[in-house]
């Protein structure tokens, strides 16, 4: 049984797809095999499904009663090690089984064996009936029609029942190229984002981490149903996105972070952050760099002079709660080094450096060429690596270090003194020895020197 959504060529609101949701109501039950008789060294994390050191034929016979069928034997080639035997298929599969506080044969941890098996009975009943369906569920996805955003998330899929297109309070009003209203369930969010157009679309992968999904779900993807008991598929946590695991191959770049799972601006990858506020750059960059120029550029060793760490860390904390409405003014923070330390501080914890792990080697590299005019060529190519929020970040950081360097007289900090601070700063070596990374040091404050000295020709 194949259901297409999109048969015809005009886009119609999906009817949503049921078979898989069928076929696990019809898989078979768990029916567990009681062992009669007292086992010794029975493991205390199993019940009367335990049958001790049978053997593969013994569990055989005792499983030919009926589909669904399991126990659990020890083996007898390794004592010590279980095997859970489940008839399905007319036939008995054996599963080493495995036990670390949950039960598992694979990824998926459960608190019970019986819902060990119901979930497994699912998965097999499933994978054999609608493997070709399931190979293909990723053609013609409902995603390209509908678009999506969390910023207008509908009501959950409780309610939402399998064959029915529309339920009481899941519709979404969708208008069509001939005015009408069209409705569509719950199941898709509404392609309403607005952005302004001075803020450009930084691209941006999605964040899946493996989710269990209470109640029926179904994929925001392709459109068909999420099957199982527990991790039924990913979720973005970034912008809640709700995908089949194979569906997240397929997904396009294009996750829009929601600022209710977005909860903090330190240590927040950084084209998350600037998308969940719709920026160009992150405000706390933004921010702190409007404040010292305001009032600290004449200060005497800007950038160089640490302020109070506590103070630091109450800069970070209202970024945290307060995003744009933090307060970094003089009445707050007379001391500017407090200001400097809070950006460097960003910098610092961003999980991808502002100069990316993968462009690293590309940098390091350019600052051993000894030739100015051909650095400066490899610079400009190295800079090709970053990604856009990352270079735009970058420049608007170079070009306020420049300005820096222009009061050199009054803050005594030049380009090569903002080098060393900034080097490490902005550049993170990935997984290198201790003695490799001592020795890039000297190479990445020439890279943040050349780049605040070039700052105009390479941007």
């Amino acid at each position: 049984m194949a259901l297409n959504v999109f048969d015809h060529d005009e886009y119609r609101p999906p009817v949503w797809k049921s078979y898989l949701y069928q076929l696990q109501q019809e898989a078979p039950h768990p029916r567990r095999i009681t062992c009669t008789s007292e086992v010794e060294n029975r493991p205390k994390y199993y019940g009367r499904e335990f049958h001790g050191m049978i053997s593969r034929e013994e569990a055989d016979q005792l499983l030919s009663q009926a589909e669904g069928s399991y126990l659990i034997r020890e083996s007898q080639r390794q004592p010590g090690t279980y095997t859970l035997a489940l008839r399905f298929g007319n036939q008995t599969r054996n599963f080493r089984l495995y036990h670390d506080g949950k039960h598992f044969v694979g990824e998926k941890r459960f608190e019970s064996i019986h819902d060990l098996v119901t979930d497994g009975l699912i998965t097999l009943y499933i994978e054999t009936k609608a493997a070709e369906y399931i190979a293909k569920m990723t053609i013609n996805p409902i995603y390209e029609r509908v678009g999506y955003t969390t910023l207008n998330q509908e009501p959950t899929l409780k309610k939402l029942l399998p064959h029915s297109p529309e339920t009481p309070g899941g519709p979404v009003p969708i208008k069509d190229g001939r005015n009408t209203e069209e409705r569509l369930t719950s199941l898709v969010r509404r392609a309403t984002l607005r952005e302004s157009d001075m803020v450009p679309k930084y691209e941006k992968v999605h964040n899946f981490k493996v989710h269990t999904f209470r109640g029926p779900h179904w994929c925001e993807y392709c459109a068909n149903f999420m099957w199982g008991l527990i991790a039924q598929g990913v979720k973005c946590a970034d912008c809640g996105l709700n995908v089949h695991k194979q569906c997240s191959k397929v997904v396009p770049n294009d996750c829009q972070p929601d600022l209710r799972h977005v909860k903090k601006v330190y240590s927040c990858d950084l084209t998350t952050l600037v998308k969940a506020h719709n920026t160009k750059r992150p405000m706390v960059v933004d921010m702190c760099i409007q404040e010292i120029e305001a009032r600290g550029l004449q200060s005497e060793g800007l950038y160089r002079i640490s302020g109070f760490s506590e103070l630091i860390e109450d800069v970070k904390l209202a970024f945290d709660r307060d995003g744009e409405k933090a307060d970094i003014s003089s009445n707050a923070y007379e001391d500017i080094n407090i200001i400097t330390g809070a950006l460097k501080l960003y910098f610092r914890e961003l999980p991808i450096p502002l100069i990316t792990y993968d462009a690293y080697p590309r940098f390091i590299e350019t600052a051993k060429i000894t030739d100015p005019e051909k650095r400066l060529e490899s610079l400009h190519e190295a800079l090709k690596l970053l990604p856009p929020a990352h270079i735009e970040t970058l420049r608007y950081l170079m070009a306020h270090l420049k300005r820096v360097t222009d009061y050199e007289k009054e803050n005594l900090m030049s380009s090569e003194n903002l080098g060393i601070v900034f080097g490490p700063t902005l550049m993170r070596a990935p997984e290198l020895d201790a003695m490799t990374a001592l020795n890039d040091i000297r190479y990445q404050r020439l890279v943040v020197e050349t780049l605040i000295t070039n700052e105009d020709v390479l941007f």
